[in-house]
């Protein structure tokens, strides 16, 4: 074979499955979010931002990976630092680390909702210490504080291993003649992270930054699990235009107001975190 059509030849099924799974849904999706019976339309999109759930979705979504996505990051440098340290037991601790990445966005929220709710851990444990007379409904409206305390918690436990990944494969890639040189002229452990590991790891950053903020945005099934009608979403008002109300364009504008909200912020990661031409991963 040629070799000037060998690397076309390579990515053809590639481009394939994206046309077919990506590409062709996206155009069907825009369609659908621009067009009313009478034509090319902005009806939907007007009607999705004018409804009065939608200001408090959008609220809720972005205090959300506010409050979620620092901390996560915070954790996955401390854990990704400590594991490539580590001398003894470094892929048990790693291992251990990553198991709620097998684990659904439900099931995380399930499991979440067996420590909160009225019957659940939380509770039969205050009330063993003598903490409340009786099981508390945590999880009601009279507790918004609560209800937002156990949704990022349970999406900091379940999304912070997908940052630790790929953190330590980044940590792993920085040459350590860097950390030797620093040691030998006197630097501390904290010079060292900040003068080598973080700048070195900014490429890595940047990706785990990303994946994750793209996902915080799209968080569903967790707040479905744990606060349900109480704390609306913008994913979750998506799945009720679609399947409770029925209406697929105000549905699909939605979705799109979705994607343009998480490629802002993409774009902002990508500015603020600029990694320079030929660095890698």
């Amino acid at each position: 074979m040629n070799a000037r059509l060998l690397p076309y030849v390579l990515i053809a099924p590639v481009t394939l499955f994206l046309c077919l799974f990506f590409l062709y849904p996206f155009v069907l999706v825009a369609k659908q979010a621009f067009s009313t019976g009478a034509g090319f339309s902005m009806d939907n999109f007007r009607d999705v931002v004018t409804y009065w759930k939608f200001p408090i979705s959008l609220k809720n979504t972005m205090l959300l990976a506010v409050a979620v996505v620092p901390v996560q990051v915070a954790l996955a440098l401390l854990m990704a630092t400590m594991v490539t340290r580590m001398q003894k037991g470094r892929d048990l601790v790693l291992y251990v680390w990553t198991i709620p990445l097998g684990i659904s966005d439900l099931a995380a929220g399930i499991i979440w909702l067996a420590i909160f709710e009225q019957s659940g851990f939380l509770n039969t444990m205050m009330n063993g210490l003598g903490v409340v007379d009786k099981p508390v409904n945590l999880l009601s409206y009279q507790n918004p504080g609560i209800v937002f305390l156990a949704i990022a918690l349970a999406e900091i436990w379940r999304a912070t291993a997908i940052m630790l990944v790929i953190l330590v494969a980044g940590i792993g890639l920085i040459p350590k003649e860097y950390y030797e040189a620093a040691e030998v002229f006197g630097a501390s452990p904290w010079k060292r992270f900040i003068r080598i590991t973080l700048p070195m790891l900014r490429p890595s950053l940047q990706t785990a930054l990303v994946l994750r903020v793209i996902l915080a945005f799209e968080i569903f099934a967790v707040v479905a699990a744990l606060g349900g009608t109480l704390f609306p979403v913008l994913m979750g008002e998506t799945y009720a235009y679609q399947f409770d109300l029925l209406n697929s364009g105000a549905a699909a504008a939605m979705a799109l107001i979705i994607l343009a909200i998480s490629i802002g912020f993409t774009l902002i990661i990508l500015r603020i975190l600029r990694v320079p031409k030929g660095a890698s991963i």
